[in-house]
């Protein structure tokens, strides 16, 4: 297994500013050795982020009430994936999704009424969470949120996430060394109960470990969500951040996948990857997310998609609170609208297909028993290794052998001369039984002899 002390996360989106796009990257370079996206500043843990050469887009000073906000309009996924015709049904209202992450940031204005609780597992933040934790990507926490969940900054204005009456948990980790005193490993073991005994209805990580193994200490962590009807999401990673196929989490069965496309629907190049466990795609470039200053930036990676995806599956429970987690995820890639470029279903580069948030919501889906990703609980059954059977406790008491048969005492010669009833029995008895014959006929044949002489002998006359 391979845990974060050998190779960290990495971020699955990047950010876009103008006047610090260079500095960031050679940052990176000092930080990683890696040239590809703003993300990976967090070194060898990172999420999954790219830079986009996009500039910053102001948030309005006041609240726009035309349609055409600047920042609203240029959400394009609202329209393209049918977010806007699920709202008709639901917002998202009553749903719980948990970020963790670098942290939600206090103090802009789309996150008023978003975020019920937190905690910090780094050992780094504030006890809420709400403290953005790390060097460079300290925003990525906000950035994810703001779209899962974000209010907008008035009516129709300001930058609103997929389900935006659902509520935010937000769980600060440190990606790196420097910004955290826990390891990985154990930081994301323990968000992710946290998550799920403060109400976690799902929980988003944005993230990767570029390696299709996990640490032993996430079985018990992710089974825990799963047992509880936990809805787990999790970013593919990306290629621009050296992710060339997905690894853990988006290895572990049971989770939903999300994969990254361009804006046209085809599979980014930069801002995804590839993997049999994909299980869906959504946007991942020309994405918004709102820094902890309150400016609204332009980002893209697998780090945004699969808040997007958190976000639909926060409608589909808001308006179906019957179905279990595992019939959330079946809706989700069962509703989903094929990809031009896919090959087979599901794709290694769109999985199921591109995610669809009215269909998910108001299509007619057969329910299912088992989770469609998998189980995690079967593969730890088939690839764990038991442990082993504890050793013999030694005991004070003695231990009772029971007698041998008592042996049969042989009988004692009277004398050394005397025969033995085994020596009568194997020697001289056979001995006389072939003896004797030999004797009488010696004696019939001598007897014989001396007749014969006796007839053969010459008379005399008297």
């Amino acid at each position: 297994m391979v845990t974060a002390r050998a190779r960290g996360p990495r971020f699955g989106g990047g950010f876009t500013r103008r006047a610090t796009a260079a500095a960031s990257l050679v940052l990176l370079a000092s930080l990683t050795g890696l040239l590809t996206g703003a993300a990976s500043a967090v070194g060898a843990a990172g999420t999954a982020n790219a830079v986009d050469p996009e500039v910053n887009v102001p948030v309005p000073q006041a609240p726009v009430a035309e349609p055409e906000d600047p920042i609203r309009a240029s959400e394009y996924w609202l329209d393209k994936y049918g977010v806007r015709e699920a709202w008709k049904t639901t917002r998202g209202k009553g749903v719980t999704i948990a970020v963790i992450d670098t942290g939600i940031a206090k103090g802009p204005v789309e996150f008023e009424g978003a975020v019920v609780g937190g905690t910090d597992v780094s050992g780094v933040g504030s006890h809420d969470g709400r403290t953005p934790v790390g060097v460079v990507d300290s925003a990525h926490g906000s950035w994810v949120g703001s779209l899962a969940a974000a209010r907008g900054t008035g009516v129709d204005a300001g930058m609103i996430g997929v389900a935006p009456e659902a509520s935010l948990l937000s769980i600060s980790v440190g990606f790196t060394a420097s910004s955290s005193r826990v390891p990985f490993s154990e930081q994301i073991a323990t968000a992710m109960r946290w998550a799920v005994d403060n109400g976690a209805d799902i929980i988003n990580l944005s993230f990767t470990t570029n390696t299709l193994d996990w640490d032993e200490s996430w079985d018990d962590a992710f089974m825990y969500a799963f047992e509880h009807d936990v809805v787990v999401i999790v970013a593919a990673g990306n290629r621009g951040s050296g992710t060339t196929r997905v690894g853990a989490p988006a290895t572990i069965p049971g989770v939903l996948s999300v994969a990254g496309v361009d804006p046209s629907g085809k599979a980014s190049l930069e801002a995804s990857t590839q993997g049999i466990t994909i299980g869906v795609a959504a946007p991942s470039e020309g994405l918004r997310g709102v820094s902890p200053d309150g400016r609204v930036v332009v980002w893209k990676g697998t780090s945004g998609a699969a808040p997007i995806v958190a976000g639909v599956a926060a409608l589909v429970r808001s308006a179906h609170p019957d179905l279990d987690a595992a019939n959330v995820i079946n809706r989700i890639i069962r509703t989903t609208t094929p990809a031009a470029g896919a090959t087979a279903v599901p794709d290694p580069l769109y999985g199921y297909g591109l995610v669809d948030a009215a269909a998910a919501v108001n299509a007619t889906v057969p329910k299912v028993t088992e989770n469609p990703m998998g189980s995690l609980a079967d593969w730890i059954r088939l690839y764990r290794r038991a442990a082993p059977a504890p050793a013999p406790v030694p005991t004070a008491a003695p231990v009772e052998v029971p007698s041998l048969p008592a042996a049969e005492s042989a009988a004692e010669p009277l004398s050394p001369l005397f025969p033995t009833a085994e020596s009568l029995r194997y020697g001289t008895l056979p001995l006389v039984a072939l003896t004797l014959p030999a004797i009488l006929v010696a004696l019939g044949v001598s007897v014989a002899v001396r007749r014969v002489k006796s007839e053969r002998a010459p008379r005399t006359p008297s």
